[in-house]
């Protein structure tokens, strides 16, 4: 029970830490929080829902979604952030803006879809086959969901670490000032970053809605809140913090679960990030990661 309650707990962890990649992302480039990220989350689910709708295929209807998820990033940052930027607005009221931003695109869907549940139509999930391996049982989907959710990942660290645009987008982390000296273009290194941090909270958004079978107006609303949770738990500003913490939520749930504390598991996990947190105020890699990437 155990065993299977950690498997669980690992794929669980591999969506919220994907989600909270994209968090972390803007507010290691920009020191702000983007809380119209769980809308995009949404949206993106939302396009992949209309798409495989439409008979496109699965993975395309994925990648598609996440691609939707990025422009949105791009547009919002367009809309909502580079004007206030442009004027030296602090953090505040961009924070505000965002929230502004994505009770439009709540508005928007809501529009289009209505408020009841969707499912997506397609028969790749109806002959998903359970894995059994020892104690523990899984299906291909959420292996899929889960080598998804780790491949992105592991594209982002190489791009922060190994191509020109993650160079430039640690480096207007590190100072903004320096790097316009030094000739990086900031507004198309801080699109980049929206781009790239956007698509990544969306196929987050995509592969929930896969898992669950379930696309739902308010989906965002929980995931919000723990990867706000994750994000402080790992270091603000730090993407492997972003994933380390993302999959310690996710194992703290399930673990719960297991253990008969269904109700309590939302407790649960705050008090263990808040006893973290004690410990080690500025999180498990405060802002060095993304920095140094």
């Amino acid at each position: 029970m155990v065993a299977q309650q950690l498997l669980n707990g690992l794929f669980l962890g591999a969506v919220y830490a994907l989600f909270a990649v994209g968090y972390t992302l803007v507010f290691g480039v920009l020191d702000i929080l983007n809380l119209a990220h769980a809308a995009i989350f949404t949206a993106s689910a939302f396009a992949a829902f209309s798409l495989a709708a439409a008979g496109v295929p699965l993975p395309l209807a994925f990648l598609g979604a996440a691609a939707v998820g990025g422009v949105l990033g791009v547009l919002l940052d367009r809309a909502a952030f580079a004007p206030l930027r442009r004027r030296n607005a602090g953090t505040l009221v961009p924070l505000i803006s965002s929230i502004g931003v994505a009770i439009i695109i709540g508005a928007v869907l809501r529009g289009i879809y209505g408020v009841d549940e969707r499912h997506f139509v397609t028969g790749a999930l109806d002959t998903a086959q359970a894995i059994h391996l020892g104690p523990v049982t899984f299906t291909t989907v959420e292996l899929t969901i889960f080598v998804a959710a780790v491949a992105l990942m592991v594209g982002l660290s190489w791009v922060l670490r190994a191509t020109t645009l993650g160079r430039r987008i640690r480096a207007v982390a590190q100072d903004r000032i320096a790097a316009a000296l030094l000739g990086v273009d900031l507004e198309r290194t801080i699109a980049a970053t929206f781009f790239i941090a956007s698509s990544l909270g969306g196929a987050a958004g995509v592969l929930t809605g896969l898992e669950y079978n379930s696309v739902t107006l308010d989906m965002g609303s929980p995931i919000e809140l723990k990867g706000l949770a994750i994000i402080i738990l790992g270091g603000m500003g730090s993407v492997t913090g972003a994933v380390i913490g993302g999959f310690i939520i996710g194992a703290v749930e399930t673990l719960a679960i297991a253990l008969g504390l269904s109700e309590w598991r939302d407790a649960i996990t705050f008090g263990v990030m808040f006893v973290i947190l004690v410990a080690r105020p500025s999180g498990l890699f405060g802002k060095r990661a993304l920095r140094q990437a």
